[in-house]
C-alpha cells in the first residue's frame, strides 16, 4: 500500500503546477512543489478567485454590462456568477437572454475575468424558468401525499374501489396511535375497524413541487406555478440540460473551460416524500420486497421498528436515484464540456432536516466537481461558530476534488462590515472552504446597482485579494487530516436525534483540540476508500489512520466489515456510542443486532483518548480552543493555515509535522518572510505562534534549497 500511495502522489505531482497558469489544472487535485507555489504567489490563475453573484435585473444593455464590470474589476473582483433577475427586456431562456449572456462573456474576456452561470432563473434549480410546467408537464416533480382520510368507529367498514394512483393505505388508532397496514394492491379498500376510533389514510402519488421563485414570474414571489422537474427521473434531468446548458453552449460554447468556468446549482430539495414513475419496481429490484404496504406508515407518528426500517430502505433507494439521475448527469455533462458543476443544496446547517429533504448529502455530492454549502442569514457569526462548512470540504476531499464552495452573505443579519465578512470567510477557510460566492451585486440597469454594504467599503478590495490568494493556497496540495468522523445519515433517517447531537459535539471537541478531520460517509467506507495497513485512502490521496463513529442506531454490514478489517490491520476505530446497535445488509428492514465490537475502542471521546489514540500534526503548548488550523501537503513542503476565531490574542508555541525552512506567507500581499526561533526535532518543528484577535497566518515548512 505504501508503494501505491507513492505512485498516486507521484502521479498527482507530475505536470501539476508547472503548468498551473493554464486550465484545467485548477480543476485537479495537485501535489505541487514549494517552488511551484512560490512562483505563483504574487500572481496566480484567475480561476482560483472568489466569485460574486451578479443579478441581471432591469433592461440589461452592453453599456450597463460594461459599467458594472469596470466597477467590479476596480474593486478587485475577477470572477462573477450571473443570475437572471426581474424586469429584464428579454425573458429568461429566451433568445434575447442568451444573446445578453453572450455579450457578458465578450466583455469578461476583454477584462481577463471569468464567469459562473447559475443554472436557473432564481431558485431552486430544476424548473427551467417554467418550461416544465409549460412544455413538458409529464416530467414535472412528483411526490407522495395523504389524498384522503376516512374516520371509522369499531365494526364500521370502509369498502371502495381506489384510483390507481393510490399506492398505500394505513389505519391509525386515534387513541393508542398504533397502526395497521392495509393491503390495497388490487386497488380495493375493504377494512373493518377494530376496537376504538380509527382513521384510514390513503396515500397517493401525484404531481407535486417544492415552491419556486422564478425570474419569469411577474409576482416575484415564491409559489408552485413553475414546477420543478422530477429529480429522480434521468429523462427529466436531460430535458433540464436541453432547456438550459445545451442552449448556452450554442451561444458561448467556444468559451467553455476558458472564460466560462461552469454552472452553479442552487438549493434543489424535496420538502415532501419523493416519488417517480416506476419507483416501486426499482425498489423491489434493489431491496427484494414490496415497499407499497409500508408507505402509508411514513405519514404516521408511531411507526413500528420494522416500519421505520422500511422507511430507511425507501430513503436509501430514492437518494441513490437522486445522486445518479440528477446530480451525476449534470456533473457528467459539465465534465464532457470542460466545465465544473458546483452546487449547494438545502439545510446543510440542520442535519436532521438535511437527511429528510436531501436524502444523503454525501451521495448527492458523490460526482459533483465542487460540493457546496450556503452561509445565509446568521448561520455563521461570532456567536454562532458552525462546523457545517466541513460537509462540503469533506465531500471534495473524499471524492478527489480540489474545491469546496460557500455561497455567503445572502440576507445576512446583522449586515456585515468588511471586517465581519473577513471573519466569516476565515471561519470557513479553516474548515476547508476554498471558493466563495459573495452575495450580492445587482445590475446597474435595475437602477440600484453597484457595490453596497461590505462590498462598498474601502477595505473590500483588500478582502478580495486576501481571500483569492488564500483560496489559491488552500486549493493546492493533498489534505492532511488523518481522522475521519462518520456522519450517521442512516441513523438520522430513523429519527435518531442523538446521532446528530453526538456528531456535532465531537466535531466541536476535535477542532478545539486542534485535531482536524473530514466527515466520512457510508459509501466511502463501503466502496470508495482504498484499504492499506491500518489506513484508508480517499480519492484525493489523503490517508486516514483513525475513524471515529458517534452515537448511531444502524450501520451497514459492508461498512462494519471494512472498519473491523481497518482496525485489525493497525488503524484505530473509536466508537463513542452504546452497544448494541443494528447492522443491515441488503435491506434495513431485516437488520440484525450487533452487540460485539471488541476490535474497536468503545469509549466517550475524553481528553485522554484524544491524546493517546489520535495522531496530531499540530500540538500547542497550552489549551487554545479558539485556534483552528488546516494542513495540506506539498511534494516537498507542509502548508499550515492558522486562524484565531476568538477576540483575545494568543501567544503560543506550536509543534507541527515537518522540518526544514519555516516561512510566513502573507495572503494579503503575497510576500514571504522567515520565521525565527524554531526548533526541529523528531520530524517536527516547534515554532512561536503569535495570533492577534481574529488573525490568520499561513506557515510553510519546506525542505527545498
Amino acid at each position: 500500500m505504501k508503494k501505491l500511495n507513492i505512485l498516486l502522489l507521484s502521479a498527482l505531482a507530475f505536470g501539476t503546477l508547472k503548468t498551473l497558469a493554464q486550465n484545467p489544472q485548477w480543476q485537479k487535485v495537485t501535489l505541487p512543489t514549494y517552488a511551484d507555489m512560490a512562483s505563483h504567489l504574487k500572481s496566480f490563475p484567475v480561476a482560483y478567485s472568489q466569485t460574486l453573484t451578479w443579478g441581471q435585473t432591469g433592461p440589461i444593455s452592453r453599456e450597463s454590462i460594461i459599467k458594472d464590470l469596470d466597477d467590479m474589476k476596480s474593486r478587485g473582483i475577477r470572477c462573477v456568477t450571473i443570475e437572471a433577475g426581474y424586469k429584464m427586456n428579454d425573458p429568461y431562456l429566451s433568445d434575447g437572454w442568451f444573446k445578453t449572456v453572450q455579450t457578458i462573456v465578450e466583455e469578461l474576456k476583454k477584462r481577463d475575468m471569468r464567469l459562473w452561470i447559475i443554472d436557473e432563473g432564481k431558485y431552486p434549480s430544476g424548473f427551467a424558468g417554467g418550461k416544465f410546467s409549460q412544455e413538458k408537464p409529464e416530467l414535472r416533480m412528483q411526490g407522495l401525499v395523504v389524498a384522503k382520510r376516512i374516520s371509522l368507529k369499531q365494526d364500521e367498514t370502509a369498502n371502495q374501489t381506489l384510483d390507481p394512483s393510490i399506492v398505500s393505505a394505513v389505519a391509525v388508532n386515534n387513541e393508542t396511535k398504533s397502526n395497521e397496514m392495509i393491503d390495497v394492491s388490487n386497488h380495493q379498500l375493504n377494512w373493518t375497524a377494530k376496537q376504538g376510533d380509527w382513521q384510514i389514510m390513503l396515500v397517493q402519488h401525484r404531481f407535486k413541487t417544492s415552491v419556486t421563485r422564478a425570474a419569469n414570474n411577474p409576482t416575484g414571489g415564491k409559489d408552485t406555478v413553475n414546477s420543478l422537474c422530477d429529480y429522480l427521473n434521468p429523462a427529466a434531468t436531460r430535458q433540464f440540460l436541453e432547456f438550459t446548458h445545451v442552449q448556452y453552449k450554442k451561444y458561448i460554447g467556444n468559451e467553455f473551460g476558458k472564460t466560462v468556468l461552469g454552472f452553479r446549482g442552487d438549493e434543489p430539495e424535496y420538502n415532501f416524500t419523493p416519488w417517480t414513475p416506476g419507483l416501486d419496481d426499482i425498489f423491489r429490484n434493489k431491496k427484494g420486497y414490496d415497499i407499497k404496504p409500508y408507505i402509508g406508515t411514513f405519514f404516521t407518528q408511531n411507526a413500528t421498528r420494522e416500519q421505520k426500517l422500511a422507511k430507511a430502505d425507501f430513503w436509501d433507494v430514492w437518494s441513490d436515484l437522486y445522486r445518479d439521475n440528477f446530480f451525476k448527469i449534470q456533473a457528467d455533462w459539465c465534465a464532457q464540456n470542460g466545465l465544473e458543476y458546483m452546487v449547494h443544496i438545502d439545510h446543510e446547517d440542520m442535519l436532521m432536516d438535511l437527511a429528510r429533504t436531501e436524502g444523503d448529502f454525501f451521495k448527492d455530492m458523490r460526482y459533483v466537481q465542487i460540493p457546496g454549502v450556503d452561509a445565509i442569514w446568521h448561520q455563521i457569526w461570532y456567536d454562532n461558530v458552525a462546523d457545517f462548512p466541513k460537509l462540503a470540504s469533506s465531500a471534495a476531499h473524499l471524492y478527489g476534488h480540489p474545491r469546496a464552495l460557500s455561497e455567503s452573505f445572502a440576507a445576512y443579519t446583522p449586515k456585515p462590515t468588511v471586517d465581519d465578512a473577513r471573519w466569516v470567510v476565515n471561519e470557513q477557510l479553516v474548515r476547508g472552504i476554498n471558493l466563495f460566492e459573495f452575495m450580492f451585486w445587482s445590475s446597474s440597469a435595475g437602477g440600484r446597482g453597484g457595490a453596497s454594504g461590505y462590498m462598498a467599503e474601502t477595505g473590500f478590495p483588500a478582502l478580495e485579494e486576501y481571500s483569492n490568494r488564500a483560496s489559491y493556497l488552500l486549493s493546492n496540495g493533498i489534505p492532511a487530516a488523518q481522522v475521519g468522523l462518520y456522519c450517521p445519515t442512516e441513523s438520522m433517517w430513523l429519527g435518531n436525534k442523538d446521532a446528530n447531537t453526538s456528531l456535532l459535539a465531537i466535531s466541536k471537541q476535535l477542532l478545539e483540540h486542534q485535531i482536524d478531520f473530514d466527515y466520512v460517509d457510508n459509501q466511502s467506507l463501503e466502496s470508495v476508500f482504498k484499504a492499506g495497513k491500518g489506513t484508508f485512502t480517499n480519492l484525493s490521496g489523503q490517508t486516514y489512520k483513525v475513524i471515529i463513529v458517534p452515537t448511531i442506531s444502524i450501520l451497514t454490514a459492508p461498512a462494519l466489515a471494512r472498519l473491523k478489517a481497518f482496525a485489525q490491520s493497525g488503524g484505530k476505530v473509536i466508537y463513542t456510542g452504546k452497544v448494541p446497535f443494528i447492522v443491515t445488509d441488503k435491506t434495513y428492514r431485516d437488520a440484525k443486532v450487533q452487540d460485539n465490537i471488541n476490535w474497536a475502542v468503545n469509549s466517550e471521546l475524553t481528553d485522554d483518548i484524544i491524546k493517546k489514540q489520535i495522531p496530531a500534526d499540530v500540538t500547542l503548548d497550552k489549551a487554545a480552543p479558539a485556534v483552528k488550523y488546516l494542513h495540506r501537503k506539498w511534494k516537498d513542503a507542509e502548508m499550515y493555515f492558522f486562524f484565531n476565531e476568538g477576540d483575545q490574542s494568543q501567544s503560543l508555541k506550536a509543534a507541527v509535522a515537518g522540518t526544514g525552512k519555516t516561512e510566513l506567507w502573507d495572503a494579503g500581499t503575497g510576500t514571504v518572510s522567515a520565521i525565527t526561533g524554531t526548533v526541529a526535532k523528531n520530524g517536527q518543528t516547534t515554532l512561536p505562534l503569535e495570533l492577534g484577535a481574529h488573525q490568520t497566518k499561513f506557515i510553510i515548512v519546506h525542505a527545498s534549497k
